[in-house]
């Protein structure tokens, strides 16, 4: 399967090529609030090998909870694209909302639930974790 994007400005493209869709996650910390300017953030987790990049774009570090996460976002109209992470390694983080035909793609796991907006309803059949699960159940989760 391929999966393509690009950020707002058009300046960067993204692609994504997958036997199949990659797991999506919600994550409701607050600092996918501020990112996202909404109620949560959504991610696809990638292998990094599988999410090609055409453009340049910035990057910036981010450290939170003993983990350090390089941003990657459009130098021109600053959109987020993805990210890497020292949780993840191997892997990029993809931001949802950047690729074409998102209304495919349902999470399938909720993170830091417990910062969520208390009007969003999760579905009761859905992952769902208060903080940020181990890397051995998100992996369960996520496939």
């Amino acid at each position: 399967m391929r999966f393509t994007g690009q950020c707002r400005c058009g300046h960067v493209s993204i692609e994504i090529e997958a036997q199949q869709l990659p797991p999506l996650y919600a994550c409701h910390c607050l600092n996918c609030q501020r990112w996202s300017g909404s109620a949560f953030g959504l991610h696809l987790l990638c292998a990094a090998p599988a999410v090609q990049v055409t453009g340049e774009t910035a990057t910036f570090v981010h450290e939170h909870q003993g983990q350090t996460s390089t941003q990657h976002a459009c130098g021109v109209c600053h959109t987020r694209l993805f990210n890497e992470t020292t949780a993840a390694p191997g892997m990029r983080v993809v931001r949802a909302g950047v690729l074409e035909g998102t209304e495919r793609f349902e999470p399938v796991a909720h993170i830091w639930t417990r910062r969520k907006q208390p009007w969003l309803v999760l579905p009761e059949a859905v992952a769902q974790w208060e903080e940020s699960p181990t890397p051995q159940a998100f992996a369960t989760v996520l496939g």
